[in-house]
């Protein structure tokens, strides 16, 4: 099993981006899928969560600035970012609960992107 996290890049502050994370392998579920971020020079930290049932958790910095949702059929999950700040820079990863068919339950990580908001 492999996550494949995309969709970083330089963008102006206010604008806005949208992250994607791709789950590829012998997939049977997903449980608890997650968006991490690591500023330089800090320690990484939780962005957003989402269950297998929709329930979604965020950081309070960025509560009403993004959404985090998930496409099961595809395997894939998204973090939706507005208002950007020049604090949000960082690079971000994917993380997910996935059960596999050879694998059984594990946690996985994504290679991270990095978003840079310029001020």
């Amino acid at each position: 099993v492999q996550l494949q996290a995309s969709g970083g890049g330089l963008v102006q502050a206010g604008g806005s981006l949208r992250l994607a994370c791709v789950a590829s392998g012998t997939i049977l579920s997903f449980n608890v899928m997650g968006w991490y971020r690591q500023a330089p020079g800090k320690e990484r930290e939780l962005v957003a969560t989402i269950s297998s049932g929709g329930n979604t958790n965020y950081a309070d910095s960025v509560k009403g600035r993004f959404t985090i949702s998930r496409d099961n059929a595809k395997n894939t999950m998204y973090l939706q970012m507005s208002s950007l700040k020049p604090e949000d820079t960082a690079v971000y990863y994917c993380n997910a609960d996935i059960r596999s068919l050879y694998d059984g339950y594990k946690n996985y990580w994504g290679q991270g992107t990095l978003v840079t908001v310029s001020s």
